[in-house]
């Protein structure tokens, strides 16, 4: 009689009756697959403080990475919110166009380059924008086309944790170099000798470099570079580029929260003085922006973000297109359409420009002053946090930053550990509650 194999033990229920994985679905996914598991840090902390705030403490909310007003509402808007359900009926539900809605995708590049478009345009730059699922599907389609599988791609050491998994997914490694240098040098935010080396290790052992530059408005810290400092990271890479010229450069410019930084464009402009300087352009080398609309137009949930590329020579620019459309067909097929319409009219109109303009400035505002008090405050009682400057984020560094963050939940001040210190969310908490954060900080630090 043939035998048949039980349950395996604890699995009375079994409905199969047979032996089951000794790790649940382990034959059913594939090696990359039984690696993505555990719950998000950001949002697990974020729900303990919603659990908080629902036993009826007096909690303070510095995890979420969206901007709140003072009374904890999301900030909309509302302009963008009015011409949104204004909006004709077909430009929700028809499919936008493979590559994007046309008057989006030339929105999207004066988005990302601001006035300096007119000059490089000039110039005779190319450009080529592809609409994407939010900024993360720009980034994915950047890791996905511009790096061999196996390449590692440059980010800093702090750096807002998905990035990984973008890497990961297509199988790319990762480099690092530190977010600060370590000795007083000629900029104060870019650990220049590091990122010119780690720039050259990497040239001379792959097919690729590719750096993924989160600035302005740095995630997690509020960082945001200098001038200077822009143009030194620019020369480093063009200089690599000539030197190397069978390796693909690219810089990727990750702009998620430059629109509310005090100097959006920045990178436009360094790119325009590089050109007047005479600085020449090697053929091997591509700056990207990874543009989002989430932040900037409070549209988060409506994934809308684009890919820009830059390069003087426009037959690069137009072979780019096909791939990243390409790419966009086989992934998700079409980015919404809703925003991409709503975002080219918005900002076709003088008026409605001008009312969103306003109110984009008065949320920088709540920004501005949350960060000017926390900074102060910072410096009144002792706690040494990292340069910030703009965006949503300060950062804490730590070596132990999952105690120091539980000790601030005793308080009930909910901030976010993670790899090397401490984010704490200046967009989610009130204006009045950010003295007490950095008070609460100093306490458990001390």
């Amino acid at each position: 009689m043939k035998e048949t194999v039980g349950p395996r033990q604890g699995q009375e229920g079994n409905p199969l009756g047979l032996a089951m994985d000794e790790a649940p679905g382990s034959s059913l996914l594939n090696a990359l697959a039984s690696t993505r598991q555990g719950n998000d840090t950001i949002f697990g902390w974020y729900a303990r403080y919603l659990a908080a705030k629902e036993e009826g403490h007096d909690a303070v909310n510095g995890t979420a990475g969206i901007l709140l007003e003072n009374d904890g509402t999301l900030a909309i808007n509302q302009v963008v919110d009015r011409m949104l359900r204004e909006a004709p009926a077909l430009e929700f539900s028809s499919y936008a166009p493979l590559k994007g809605l046309p008057d989006f995708l030339d929105l999207s590049i004066s988005l990302a380059l601001g006035d300096h478009r007119e000059a490089l345009e000039s110039m005779g730059f190319g450009f080529v924008s592809t609409a994407s699922p939010g900024g993360s599907g720009a980034l994915f389609l950047a890791a996905n086309n511009l790096c061999e599988r196996g390449d590692a791609i440059l980010l800093r050491d702090r750096h807002w944790g998905p990035y990984a998994g973008f890497l990961k997914g297509c199988g790319l490694e990762m480099a690092t170099w530190p977010l600060l240098p370590e000795k007083e040098g000629d900029y104060p935010y870019f650990a220049d000798e590091a990122f010119e080396a780690t720039v050259e290790e990497l040239a001379q052992n792959q097919k690729t470099v590719m750096v993924w530059l989160n600035d302005p408005a740095h995630n997690p810290t509020g960082l945001t570079m200098t001038a200077e400092g822009r143009r030194a990271a620019l020369d480093i890479m063009m200089a690599s580029a000539s030197k190397h010229p069978g390796v693909g450069h690219t810089l990727l410019l990750d702009t998620a929260y430059s629109l509310y930084a005090n100097e959006p464009h920045g990178w436009g402009q360094t790119i325009v003085d590089a050109m007047e300087d005479g600085t020449p352009w090697p053929e091997n080398f591509l700056i990207t922006y990874a543009l989002s609309l989430s932040k900037s137009h409070t549209a988060y949930g409506l994934r809308t973000g684009a890919l820009i590329g830059i390069h003087p020579d426009q037959a690069v620019t137009e072979r780019l297109k096909d791939t990243f459309g390409t790419t966009g067909r086989q992934t998700w097929s079409a980015a919404p359409r809703i925003l991409q319409y709503t975002a080219a009219q918005l900002h076709s109109q003088a008026e409605t420009a001008e009312e969103w303009s306003h109110e984009r400035d008065r949320l920088q505002g709540l920004l501005t002053e949350r960060r000017d008090i926390f900074v102060d405050a910072c410096k009144q009682h002792g706690v040494p946090i990292n340069p910030t400057h703009d965006g949503f984020f300060a950062w804490l560094e730590h070596d132990d930053p999952e105690s120091i963050t539980e000790a601030c939940a005793e308080h009930h001040v909910y901030l976010v550990p993670l790899r090397g210190g401490i984010r704490i969310g200046l967009c989610a908490m009130p204006t009045e509650a950010v003295e007490r954060v950095a008070k609460t900080l100093a306490t458990v630090l001390n």
